[in-house]
């Protein structure tokens, strides 16, 4: 059985780094393009990274420190790392998604003790009275 280019793509989704990426294409003549069907980045970028995809629209932030990208190109942000429930709140209304929401004490002070149903974890001391 061959690999075609859906199980190529879905197989490079879980690449570690810009480096799984470049030996697929520089190895494998036939999957060359791989990286430019991507509409995502499966991997964290930095600037030079950036540039070798260059169809994203989505952007995923795996990390508070990674480097953020706004060209024009880029209609979304996906946050993956923690965030609390009022950013989560505000990233929401510009239309973007955080899969990772935690409820903190400032969030129970402000918004009570019944936990919202986006909420996938409780930060540590937020309901210590």
């Amino acid at each position: 059985m061959k690999l075609g280019y859906n199980e190529i793509m879905i197989t490079s989704k879980y690449f570690n780094d810009i480096k799984d990426f470049i030996n697929l294409e520089i190895g494998v003549k036939r999957f060359q393009g791989n990286i430019e069907r991507f509409h995502f980045n499966p991997i964290p970028l930095n600037e030079y990274s950036r540039k070798l995809f260059p169809n994203i629209e989505t952007f995923h932030i795996y990390n508070e420190k990674d480097e953020i990208f706004n060209d024009g190109k880029i209609f979304k942000y996906v946050i993956w790392y923690p965030v609390d429930y009022l950013t989560y709140l505000f990233k929401k209304e510009q239309g973007n998604i955080c899969k990772n929401i935690e409820y903190t004490e400032k969030d129970r002070k402000k918004y009570g003790t019944t936990i919202p149903s986006e909420i996938k974890s409780l930060r540590e001391y937020s309901f210590k009275y």
